[in-house]
């Protein structure tokens, strides 16, 4: 049996990311929420003991076997003092920017 997802919890997560949930939605996103906690219930019940891990779910290769990823080259960035020279406010070592948070 899992843990269940109350009302209150939903509010506070909902407070964190900084979502808007009306009456109408917090028993929905309750349901849900517990829907998603019992499946991974329902997963962690499965033996995988003799799965191997994966490190890597996505194809790395086309059908051709040309690799998809670009090869990890070191290249030169940007010039600090040039960007920094374009920016409205800095300190001469980091953009400053208006403060967005307000909690």
């Amino acid at each position: 049996m899992t843990v269940k997802v109350s009302v209150e919890e939903v509010e506070r997560v909902a407070e964190l990311a900084h979502l808007e949930l009306v009456p109408e939605e917090k028993p929905r996103m309750v349901h849900d929420l517990n829907a998603i906690l019992d499946y991974v219930a329902e997963l962690n019940e499965l033996d995988t003991a003799g799965v191997t891990p994966l490190a890597q779910v996505s194809d790395l290769f086309d059908a051709q076997g040309v690799g998809l990823w670009r090869p990890d080259t070191l290249t030169p960035s940007l010039d600090r003092a040039t960007v920094l020279s374009q920016a409205p406010e800095t300190d001469r070592a980091f953009f400053k920017v208006p403060k967005v948070i307000e909690r």
